[in-house]
């Protein structure tokens, strides 16, 4: 037992605070830049570069800026005020544009590649591995006369990427029902559907946000109730279709002038995997490999299909659309599998499964989360946002303070639309010596708690959760020695592999039961509905990894152009569609959509890089399986694991880390017997 009490010290912490207006918004995002364009000018003018004259003034620049840069930027993805949310989109545009432009600065770039050929070959006595790998990172290698080019494809890239990823926060679409047409979506859901008339008839709103549209795509009845959601959805924001279009085009652009065959040659060489051919053969290779199961699985999902209609006096068809796959994925589920997702989710009541989520990340990586209340409202941006600061060692007793992690978990106008962890303050090393510690952000969008009911959270709702808490932890365990190399700023296709390994946590039995707790009862699960859905598991795997390496697919086609004339005449519609049919296997019915258009990892981010949820689950795969399937809670392989791979964040070479940690370099098997298991 602790002889220290948690919650007083947690209280005591520095945190920052969200009162900025507008105005203020945009002031600080006029200092940053300005601070910005100070700090290079001053090393443009170190004539003999040193460490101590160039690098810690440099680093502790980036390392300071860093948290108010994000925190600004921020308010567009939560704020409740539109007023800040415009603010903070024109605050990210400003510091883009400048940042495009003093990354471009070759005046800058020669003094710290000066620096770098003085010191590559140095020992640790003269500069540490870190700091070596900082100077590695820094590039440009423009010739002048491209400069110029580059910096205005770049500036309009990132408006664009601003502008798509606002209109997708700000939409507010909807699409009106009668309550017979929601014949099956289970009544809390239709009691939290806005009423409206629609002439004289009364319908109900059901708005594109989460807690509304899959319910109704998973137990909608009315088949042309599915499509109208699925499709209006898909369509729901048709000003970013060009928006998209234009950016692949000027992403053609920018690689051909930097000397790129292809956009996806100029962003994979700093990835994991390196070139497109390895990628394109990645995603070949996996479709080749889970299109027979898939196709399997669908002639199974037709006769299912064709079952249910005929026990409602319908008749059959020959396909199955797109807006069927949740609906008959979930049915075949509830009869075949006696998986009832509603009632499984009774033992899921958000506050308590929190609270025991927690609890697993505590005993594998002797970690402590101690809630602390907003009662200073400045200390969040909204009344919903709960916040927790976290110890470590505290087996071990020496009492670390190692940052505040906070959730954001219910859908509001405005707000960020998906799942995400927000990494707003990377830890770093101060020059005194002492850490600033990290601040990360998870953003999601569970139902809200009703008057009879606690917010419920479905099974894949719990394994978003562990999803997404695993990048939060990752932020808040790393400890390096610069914000650039901190927690998630690791290769894009290895970020997601942290998280993608906590979620067989959701997966085992032992830990579902600890997890569970009826929300009237409070009895844990039973072991008959656990070994249901555990057994569950790979019931259309191929179907739903498909889906995958349709969109994975789809980013790499539209970023392995090489030809000016093809990619004028690329149809980005046309090859959604058609790819859909081609790798997803479920028909599009006869109807066009534009779901691209709401397809923001690769407008912002993930472009030619979608491909690394499936590449990132390799390496998840295997660091499960070697450390973790016999025993899901072993600690000694949780610390392990924390100080070999958390710890390090992008510090080393992750290939080098990976085989450090498995005693061998990391390979596919795992990731392959997961996946086609369901095909045996």
């Amino acid at each position: 037992m602790l002889s220290v009490d948690l919650l007083s010290l947690a209280k005591a912490q520095s945190t920052p605070t969200w009162t900025h207006t507008p105005e203020e918004i945009m002031e600080i995002a006029k200092e940053l830049a300005q601070k910005e364009v100070e700090m290079n000018d001053y090393v443009a003018s170190v004539e003999e570069p040193t460490v101590e004259n160039l690098l810690i003034p440099y680093t502790k620049h980036e390392n300071e800026s860093s948290f108010l840069e994000n925190q600004i930027v921020f308010y567009q993805d939560v704020s409740a005020d539109k007023a800040k949310r415009d603010a903070s989109t024109k605050a990210e545009q400003l510091l883009q544009e400048n940042g495009i432009e003093q990354s471009s600065r070759v005046d800058v770039f020669k003094v710290l590649k000066k620096l770098h050929n003085k010191v590559k070959d140095a020992d640790e006595s003269v500069i540490d591995k870190e700091s070596k790998r900082f100077l590695d990172k820094v590039r440009i290698g423009l010739t002048d006369e491209k400069r110029d080019e580059v910096k205005k494809l770049k500036v309009e890239l990132s408006n664009l990427s601003v502008k798509f990823s606002k209109n997708l926060n700000e939409e507010n679409g909807f699409v009106l029902f009668t309550l017979e047409e929601l014949d099956g979506v289970p009544q809390d859901v239709i009691d939290g559907f806005e009423k409206t008339k629609d002439g004289e008839v009364e319908k109900l709103k059901m708005t594109f946000k989460y807690p509304d549209l899959f319910p109704v795509l998973k137990y909608a009845k009315n088949q042309e109730t599915r499509k109208a959601a699925y499709t209006s959805n898909q369509n729901k924001v048709p000003e970013n279709a060009e928006i998209l279009e234009k950016m692949v085009k000027l992403r053609f652009e920018l690689a051909k002038l930097l000397g790129y065959e292809t956009y996806s040659e100029f962003i994979l060489e700093d990835r994991l995997a390196k070139n497109q051919k390895t990628v394109l053969d990645f995603l070949d290779d996996l479709t080749s490999k889970l299109k027979p199961l898939g196709e399997k699985e669908l002639i199974s999902l037709k006769e299912f299909k064709n079952q249910d209609l005929k026990s409602r006096s319908l008749p059959t068809q020959d396909e199955i659309f797109a807006w069927d796959s949740n609906f008959y994925d979930n049915l075949l589920l509830e009869k075949e599998y006696q998986v009832d997702h509603q009632k499984i989710s009774e033992y899921f009541p958000m506050n308590s499964t929190i609270d025991k989520m927690l609890g697993f990340y505590e005993h594998l990586f002797d970690i402590k989360f101690v809630k602390v209340e907003n009662s200073d409202p400045s200390t969040v941006w909204h009344e919903d946002v709960i916040r927790f600061a976290v110890y470590q060692n505290i087996k071990y007793g020496e009492l670390e303070f190692i940052g505040w992690i906070l959730f954001d978990l219910h859908p509001r106008e405005g707000k960020y639309g998906h799942a995400a962890n927000f990494g707003l303050g990377s830890g770093y090393e101060k020059t005194d010596g002492t850490r600033q510690t990290p601040y990360t952000v998870l953003v999601c969008n569970f139902t809200k708690p009703s008057k009879n009911k606690p917010s419920l959270l479905k099974h894949n709702e719990v394994t978003t959760f562990f999803h997404e808490l695993g990048h939060g932890v990752h932020n808040i365990l790393s400890k390096t020695k610069y914000v650039r190399f901190h927690g998630t700023h690791v290769p894009r296709d290895f970020v997601e592999t942290p998280s993608q390994m906590l979620e067989f946590w959701t997966w085992s039995k032992n830990e579902l039961k600890q997890l569970s707790s009826h929300f009237e009862t409070g009895q844990p699960i039973s072991d008959e509905l656990i070994d249901q859905l555990i057994k569950s598991k790979h019931v259309n795997t191929g179907l739903f990894n498909l889906r995958q390496l349709h969109f994975g697919t789809f980013d790499m086609r539209l970023h392995t152009v090489s030809d000016k004339e093809k990619i004028e005449q690329l149809d980005m519609t046309s090859l959604w569609n058609d790819l859909r049919e081609e790798i997803a296997l479920f028909s599009n019915g006869g109807v066009t959509t534009k779901g691209y258009a709401s397809f923001g990892h690769i407008a912002g981010g993930y472009q030619s890089g979608y491909y690394g949820y499936l590449f990132s689950q390799v390496y998840a795969n295997d660091i499960y399986y070697n450390l973790f399937k016999e025993d899901p809670m072993n600690v000694e392989n949780g610390i392990r694991y924390r100080d070999l791979v958390l710890k390090k964040g992008g510090s080393e070479e992750i290939l080098d880390v990976l085989t450090d940690l498995l005693g061998r370099p990391p390979n596919s098997d795992a990731f392959l017997e997961e996946l086609l298991s369901s095909s045996a």
